[in-house]
Formats: C-alpha cells, structure tokens, sequence
C-alpha cells in the first residue's frame, strides 16, 4: 500500500507574500509629510508628490501621511496586501 499523504518535510511551502503594513503605517504616523511610507510601498511618484505638498504647507500637508498610517493600521494584513501592495492603490 502507497501512502499518498506527502510528507512535511518535502512539501514545499507556500510562497510568503510580504506585507509591509506595520512598516508603512507606523512611518505614515511619524514621518507621514515626508512621504515615506510611500516610498516604502514602491510608490515613488506619489512619495515625491507628498514631500513637496509638505514643503509648500510648511508641514500642513503631513496630515495626509497621519491618515494613511491610520488606515494602514486599521486594515487586516489581507486587505492592506491585496489594496495596496497587490491593487497599487497610491491615496487613501
């Protein structure tokens, strides 16, 4: 009799997706007029556009940044993966 069930050791494990929610969200709430957070999910335009925004509000425009932290961090891992790290959704 063949057994069928394959073993732990020799199944390959599902690709790991990487979720830079934390990363990105505790950035936004720090440095969110910096733009870094969205340089850290690989939206460099956006992330440029944040910093001048900062630079002509004299800081004003950081708000945008404290937001998104603050909806990064209330998503779960599947949601924020999927809207925007999978979806490339730039703005809130």
């Amino acid at each position: 009799m063949e057994n069928t069930k394959p073993e732990a050791w020799n199944t390959p494990a599902a690709p790991r997706q990487e979720n830079k929610k934390v990363l990105a969200g505790v950035l936004a709430l720090i440095f969110g007029y910096l733009g870094i957070h969205k340089f850290i999910l690989g939206y460099t335009q956006e992330g440029i556009i944040q910093l001048v925004i900062s630079i002509v509000t004299c800081g004003l425009g950081g708000i945008i940044g404290f937001i998104e932290g603050i909806i990064y961090l209330t998503k779960s891992d599947e949601d924020f993966y999927q809207t925007y790290q999978v979806g490339k959704k730039p703005w809130f």
